[in-house]
């Protein structure tokens, strides 16, 4: 079974431009729910246990979205 999920979340996306000028394309929302919770939702409902979310410079709104404290 898989337990482990690796999600690349860098990149600039400006094949997105100009909705990607003020935030991630990761964040960006599909009825209200940025994308990237869709994708972890998936993993979880999945069974997976780890998730590791690759991300670059300029991608601290993902951070903070998915921050425990």
């Amino acid at each position: 079974m898989i337990r482990k999920a690796v999600i690349p979340a860098a990149g600039l996306g400006t094949r997105f431009l100009p909705a990607t000028k003020a935030q991630p394309k990761e964040m960006l929302p599909i009825i209200d729910i940025p994308t990237i919770q869709y994708v972890v939702q998936e993993c979880v409902e999945s069974g997976i246990e780890d998730i590791l979310i690759i991300t670059g410079k300029g991608k601290r709104s993902i951070e903070d979205h998915f921050d425990r404290n």
